[in-house]
């Protein structure tokens, strides 16, 4: 199995930085690509970033796209999400999620995006931006 805990949330003012990370667990997440999704009050969950498992091919919704950064770490079983510029329009919780690469999900970007291609989530880390 592969658990998730997210961390790194807070409140931040417009303009400002946070760096949210997701641990998973088991010798099984090196084979999960991994993707991070959010939702804002009152919206549905969509898709924020995704990476492959080399992390050698990353993806982003045009809303992220040039602020922020998905890495993983794959000697600490760990997913980041860099998040530079924020904006009030980026409140919201933010779920990191595994999908089974070895499966053959999440195999191209239009994949990465849908929810049903992930098999792991996960409690979520809310992230607060002021005006």
């Amino acid at each position: 199995q592969v658990p998730l805990v997210e961390s790194g949330g807070g409140l931040v003012q417009a303009g400002g930085s946070l760096r949210l990370s997701c641990v998973g667990s088991g010798r099984t997440f090196r084979t999960y690509n991994m993707g991070w999704f959010r939702q804002a009050p009152g919206k549905e969950r969509e898709f924020a970033a995704g990476i492959t498992v080399s992390g050698d091919n990353t993806y982003y919704a045009d809303s992220v796209k040039g602020r922020f950064i998905i890495s993983r770490d794959n000697a600490k079983d760990t997913v980041y999400l860099q998040m530079d510029s924020l904006k009030p329009e980026d409140t919201a919780v933010y779920y990191c999620a595994a999908c089974d690469s070895s499966r053959g999900y999440c195999s191209s970007n239009y994949y990465f995006r849908l929810e049903s291609e992930y098999t792991y989530w996960g409690q979520g880390t809310q992230v607060t931006v002021s005006s």
